[in-house]
């Protein structure tokens, strides 16, 4: 069993680190916070393998404090591990703002020092991450942020400041940071004697502009309205998405849409894709008969989920005739192939619910949809 103790445990990336961990039956931690002192590690770190550390200091009141809770503080705790009489593995959370000159900056890259300098002392593995900026859930808006700010806002209709929209940032996401942290203890508790103390980064680490991520925010915020979401099924995009709606208020977990209805029921359209078509749903009273068109191009995919159905098609050069049943009990995809008319009875005795997805969204200047009625043989004058 893993053990690990980690400081910061309470902040933006602990938070995330120990839900994550908490998940790993192999791992267990304990943490450090504010509320405890240098005086309290000989105890928490009995039976631990590897310190994650993540307490610092970014937004402080003086400059000083940058050395006092970033250098200082480290020093503080790598003696402590030292005093104890254990040579533990660390991971420290540094930042690429080591590379640049600013106060905050020279601590980061100061700290890293210490830690390194630790690691040759000790003959023990150390990592110093130099992560970019990092986002999802749980970051604190108003602070240290760009991501974590305009999410808020965005999701409650408050303006967002930009100074520069060109400017470009570098961002990784936290549960690539925290299956990173995880990975290392695991092989840096084993491999005890490497003592490789270079530079580390979280990957994938994605670039893009402070003008390209408010505008991404600000279309996954208008997507409730025309209905059409982003590419959100991977990579950055995915996971900036869930970040925006990680920051949503309850009030809004939930939004309305259109419904349209008439004599035969109704007709609700609930997610259109830019390029994989668009879901909806319809009703059909008993006996009623929805269709009754064919398209060129246009596939779609019907699932009864409540009631029962009867399918009718034909074929619009060879009057081909075919007819199925299907109902709510067994779930069953119907789909249509362009060149056959179409329609679905209600042939059941209660109101009709059918799940219908579709491959393009619709567009009524070109619906690439035309009538033509679907009869069996028996019926046709």
């Amino acid at each position: 069993m893993l053990k690990l103790l980690i400081t910061g445990a309470n902040g933006f990336v602990g938070q995330n680190l120990r839900a994550h961990i908490d998940e790993v039956k192999e791992v267990e931690y304990k943490t450090y916070t504010r509320e405890n002192t240098i005086e309290d590690l000989p105890k928490l770190l009995d039976g631990v393998h590897c310190v994650v550390h993540l307490a610092g200091v970014n937004r402080p009141d003086t400059e000083a404090e940058f050395a006092e809770g970033n250098v200082n503080f480290t020093k503080a705790l790598l003696n402590g591990i030292e005093s104890s009489g254990m040579a533990l593995p660390v991971i420290y959370a540094s930042s690429i703002q080591a590379e640049r000159l600013s106060p905050y900056g020279v601590s980061k890259r100061q700290t890293e020092q210490a830690v390194t300098e630790y690691g040759k002392r000790n003959s023990v593995s150390v990592r110093n991450y130099r992560l970019a900026n990092v986002f999802g859930k749980w970051c604190k808006p108003n602070y240290n942020s760009m991501v974590a700010t305009f999410c808020h806002n965005i999701a409650r209709d408050i303006p967002i400041q930009i100074n520069d929209e060109n400017a470009e940032v570098r961002l990784v996401y936290i549960d690539d940071v925290c299956a990173e942290f995880i990975k290392m203890a695991s092989d840096l508790a084993v491999y005890r004697a490497n003592t490789n103390t270079s530079i580390a980064q979280v990957k994938p680490e994605y670039t893009s502009t402070v003008g390209e991520v408010a505008e991404a925010l600000k279309t996954f915020k208008e997507s409730r309205t025309t209905l059409v979401t982003e590419r959100v099924g991977d990579g950055f995009m995915r996971k900036l998405y869930a970040t925006y709606v990680s920051y949503l208020p309850t009030e809004r977990f939930s939004y309305k849409v259109p419904k349209y209805g008439d004599e035969r029921g109704v007709f609700v359209e609930m997610l259109k894709t830019k390029d994989s078509g668009q879901f909806s749903f319809f009703t059909a009273h008993p006996g009623i008969t929805r269709g009754g068109h064919y398209h060129h191009t246009k596939n779609e995919k019907f699932l009864v989920i409540k009631g029962k159905a009867r399918f009718c098609f034909r074929h619009m050069v060879t009057d081909e005739f075919y007819e199925l049943f299907t109902d709510g009990e067994t779930p069953e995809i119907v789909e249509t192939a362009p060149g056959w008319s179409h329609d679905i009875t209600n042939v059941g005795d209660d109101e009709m619910v059918v799940m219908l997805w579709a491959n393009e969204i619709f567009d009524r200047e070109t619906p690439d949809t035309y009538a033509a009625p679907v009869q069996p043989p028996a019926l046709k004058q």
